[in-house]
């Protein structure tokens, strides 16, 4: 384990409890979430290195990582995932102003995203550290995919889209990744970053047993604030916040298995109902949103 002494947005050193959330998924382990007492950034604190992270991924149920459909919630989101591949395709063309062009998916997973991309003409790369899934990628699709340190493969401003979707929240060295990104992007490339956001209804509501804190697989906890805060000193514009609806129905169905024990699906349907109408009367407070960010050279 690894204790950080200073929060990653402001640099505080004013550091203080928020929450103790346990990992359902893998060890069962207890994992503390922090909050920044000077701009209120959240964070798993203390976590496991990065060398030992790995076995925190270890898990059928892990369904981001797995191609599993065992079970109703993992068919219901992999029924979801190749409804919302289109959806996302078509936000990409929409908000980069183009059909084809040189694409690179960030923690791409097992490279579904990757695949509609180049069905419909983009030139593609993916960037993705789980050995496991770029053999299902090279087998599934036919696309070799390159390890996060494998960076130098990439040629410098040739990217006109990089997409991140729920990636970030799990990068150890953030920082290090984004400026990456920025270097590769050409000057009026786009950067799509989707990440849960903890300031939501179904967040408040949940507390501890809210899915998306993931520990300690999640370990930094974006609200849209810290989001702006952070990639503008990262030397990029935040231009347009989108939301991710159907997210809701989802994390709720998982924080209602972490809370109760079982699935009440229908109470589920109901607090991802409510969190997303909370969504629209607020703005930017939905349980998942799309940032569209935009290189500043």
């Amino acid at each position: 384990m690894e204790t950080l002494t200073n929060c990653p947005i402001c640099q505080s050193s004013e550091l203080a409890s928020f929450l103790e959330c346990k990992d359902y998924t893998v060890s069962k382990d207890k994992f503390t979430i922090v909050k920044c007492s000077s701009c209120g950034f959240r964070f798993t604190n203390p976590r496991p290195t990065e060398a030992e992270c790995g076995k925190y991924y270890q898990s059928e149920d892990y369904v981001s990582h797995s191609d599993t459909k065992k079970g109703l919630i993992n068919s219901l989101y992999h029924y979801a995932r190749k409804f919302t591949l289109k959806k996302k395709l078509k936000l990409v063309s929409s908000i980069s102003k183009k059909t084809q062009g040189n694409l690179l998916d960030l923690g791409c997973g097992t490279g579904a995203f990757l695949n509609i991309c180049k069905e419909n003409g983009w030139k593609v790369q993916g960037i993705e550290p789980s050995a496991d899934a770029r053999e299902v990628a090279k087998k599934n699709y036919g696309i070799d995919l390159n390890d996060v340190n494998n960076w130098d493969k990439v040629s410098d401003n040739s990217l006109d889209v990089v997409t991140a979707w729920h990636v970030l929240e799990h990068v150890y060295k953030l920082e290090e990744e984004v400026a990456h990104v920025k270097s590769k992007l050409v000057k009026d490339g786009t950067f799509v970053v989707a990440l849960p956001n903890c300031n939501s209804a179904d967040a408040q509501f949940y507390k501890e047993y809210w899915a998306a804190y993931d520990v300690p697989r999640h370990i930094w906890h974006f609200t849209p604030e810290h989001v702006k805060l952070f990639f503008e000193k990262q030397g990029f514009k935040l231009e347009t916040v989108l939301p991710m609806p159907w997210d809701a129905y989802y994390i709720c169905m998982l924080s209602e298995k972490y809370k109760a024990g079982n699935v009440n699906y229908g109470r589920a349907m109901v607090h991802g109902w409510a969190s997303n109408n909370s969504a629209k009367k607020n703005g930017n407070t939905w349980s998942s949103q799309i940032y569209i960010l935009k290189p500043v050279k």
